[in-house]
């Protein structure tokens, strides 16, 4: 399944959280800390307990440090395509077994690939934590792929990709602005992969990568629920411990040269009913780039776009009624740089030109004005909110922990967030949007119908299209019902 990156929800640790909207805090406020703690195991592999007590229940994820843009040129989807091979047995259990084990016992796990990681959970009550650490590291160290079971599943993984890009025009869109947003690191290249290279990933392809980084040192194991460390210090070393250690080469990453450029892109397609424009630039991440203006960025983006009290929806959705939705996006999670933006979709009548016209007036306003310390004030509220919320959550606080784990951050980092948040101040958001909003460097894109073609067509061949923050509901290959918050750059597959 894509996940694309949420647009206007606060961002914790890469995982998108969204504060109730009426929540402002005054006073004494629960902790906003998870409590987790981690150790390591002696092969190097790093884990992490969340604890979590309000149901005898438990979710364990294994997280590896390796996704799409660890990739060899030419090999596009190998990450992605390995994830679905890990479900294809081992020397004690049979394809497609490892699923089935796991409903049998009344729990449910999948699976998802990002840009810098690849990630395989489940959830199941805490009894049931052993058999589930078994199958995990059973297939850590002894997956078994031949041509009989990869080359079947290259032809799901194709059309895959032809039902969640091909078929879709936001995510082809999206496909094409990333490769106008960044000019040279491998975040332009999609993770599901292109087309053309998926057609000719092998079984030595997928043994290759499995070898290359499925080891327990380049690997962090989380488990978030009824338990502690007590309890899972020796389940972990029973059953991932005993997996010996291997060389994992080093993540080189290029970098970006210099934009001098704008660049602009414009898709129009009888399957879209609803206009959409977005123009997105380069920033940093909390790893990635000037981090220190990760925090302010994200408090720029929540006043900006957070809900319908944000800037941009008061004024151009409620005072100028000239879109259905409007907002700003920034995800400070990627291992690298990433990106930082606005959306807006027309009213009908509304052309995208005026529509683009008021969103210039907005930013220019914003750059000339700055924000408020009242502006600021309320959004680092609804954020530290958010954080408070977050804990109630079983599997979140595991792909918050995971994901920033692996893209190089620390359990102090993220429970620490609450309180950076906290500290920002008017003049680093100021700073922030100065130093990251440059219209040279911008790439908008517009998604619009093509009125000749839907005419022709018929209302039958145009299927609407989701807007900005509508989610688009999906099943997956196990038929549960999967969400995915949009729209965006496309992140994670499923």
């Amino acid at each position: 399944m894509i996940f694309v990156r949420c647009l206007t929800l606060v961002l914790l640790g890469g995982l998108t959280l969204a504060a109730p909207a009426s929540a402002d805090t005054t006073g004494d406020q629960p902790s906003s800390r998870f409590g987790a703690e981690g150790f390591m195991l002696s092969n190097g592999m790093q884990v992490v307990v969340i604890p979590n007590h309000r149901a005898p229940v438990v979710t364990q994820m294994v997280w590896y440090k390796a996704g799409g843009a660890d990739e060899q040129r030419g090999k596009s989807g190998i990450a992605h395509f390995l994830e679905h091979l890990m479900f294809k047995g081992t020397k004690d259990v049979a394809p497609g077994m490892f699923s089935r084990i796991v409903a049998q016992n009344g729990g449910r796990d999948n699976a998802f690939t990002g840009e810098d990681y690849t990630a395989y959970y489940q959830t199941v009550a805490i009894d049931r934590l052993p058999l589930i650490m078994k199958l995990e590291s059973d297939r850590m160290a002894n997956l078994q792929l031949k041509d009989e079971v990869v080359l079947p599943e290259r032809k799901v993984i194709l059309e895959e990709r032809r039902m969640r890009i091909d078929n879709s025009p936001a995510a082809l869109l999206d496909e094409q602005t990333r490769t106008a947003i960044y000019l040279h690191h491998p975040y332009r290249i999609p993770t599901i992969g292109w087309e053309h290279e998926m057609e000719g990933l092998t079984t030595a392809d997928a043994l290759a990568w499995y070898g290359t980084w499925y080891a327990p040192n380049n690997a962090i194991l989380v488990v978030s629920g009824d338990i502690d460390v007590a309890q899972l210090k020796p389940l972990a070393e029973q059953y991932y411990g005993v997996i010996p250690a291997r060389p994992v080469p080093e993540r080189v990453r290029v970098s970006e040269p210099p934009r001098v450029a704008t660049a602009r892109l414009e898709f129009r397609s009888p399957q879209v009913a609803q206009a959409n424009w977005t123009r997105s630039y380069q920033a940093p991440s909390y790893t990635g780039g000037e981090t220190a203006q990760a925090y302010p960025l994200q408090v720029l983006s929540q006043i900006l776009g957070g809900g319908e009290t944000s800037i941009l929806y008061r004024s151009l959705v409620l005072k100028q009624q000239l879109a259905l939705g409007a907002g700003s996006f920034y995800d400070p999670g990627a291992r690298d740089i990433t990106t930082f933006g606005f959306y807006a979709s027309p009213r009908p009548g509304v052309t995208v030109a005026q529509l683009e016209t008021a969103m210039e007036a907005e930013i220019q306003k914003l750059l000339t004005e700055g924000v408020s310390a009242e502006d600021v004030a309320r959004a680092k509220s609804r954020m530290v909110t958010a954080a408070v919320y977050a804990r109630d959550s079983l599997s979140g606080p595991a792909n918050i922990f995971g994901a920033a784990l692996a893209n190089g951050r620390t359990i102090e980092d993220v429970e620490q967030w609450p309180d950076r948040v906290a500290q920002v101040t008017v003049a680093e958001v100021d700073a922030a949007a100065h130093q990251v909003i440059h219209e040279k460097e911008a790439v908008t894109s517009i998604l619009l119908p093509d009125p000749t073609s839907l005419a022709a067509a018929g209302p039958a061949a145009a299927p609407v299209a989701p807007s900005p923050g509508e989610t688009l509901r999906v099943r997956d290959d196990d038929g549960q019902a999967v969400g995915s918050p949009g729209p965006g750059i496309l992140g994670e597959i499923r």
